[in-house]
């Protein structure tokens, strides 16, 4: 049980501080701007945090997402320093970073449910005639 509060702290303090340095423009990296840190996963052992972003942008090409994600791990090692010295840390979990499709799922969801809404309103209204 402490173990899972020390992995959340530290998920926590990291998407703070990843999501500091993407809004201060620390990240020299072309295509830095409008990332948005939308959880982090630390493994039990500390060992790997799993980034998963999003872009202010919601309308992102696939290519642009695979885009954003090349350019937080071309950023990767300086991110990594950073946090070191932000979090007094000499050991700083391995970062991996992802694209965070929750959302998008849960839109897709939401929108065939929709479409299966207007169909049986359709139907009712057919078999109403």
């Amino acid at each position: 049980m402490a173990g899972a509060k020390r992995t959340d702290r530290l998920a926590e303090r990291i998407r703070e501080e990843v999501s500091n340095l993407i809004l201060r423009g620390k990240l020299h990296e072309p295509g830095a701007t409008g990332i948005l840190i939308s959880r982090v996963q630390v493994t039990d052992d500390l060992g790997i945090a799993r980034v998963y972003l999003r872009h202010q942008d919601p309308d992102m090409t696939e290519k642009n997402r695979r885009d954003v994600v090349g350019t937080m791990r071309r950023a990767k090692g300086f991110i990594r320093r950073e946090l070191g010295a932000r979090l007094g840390s000499k050991h700083v979990p391995d970062l991996e970073f992802f694209w965070d499709r929750g959302l998008d799922n849960a839109l897709r969801v939401e929108e065939l449910l929709q479409q299966i809404a207007e169909e049986d309103a359709a139907k009712r209204r057919g078999e109403d005639s």
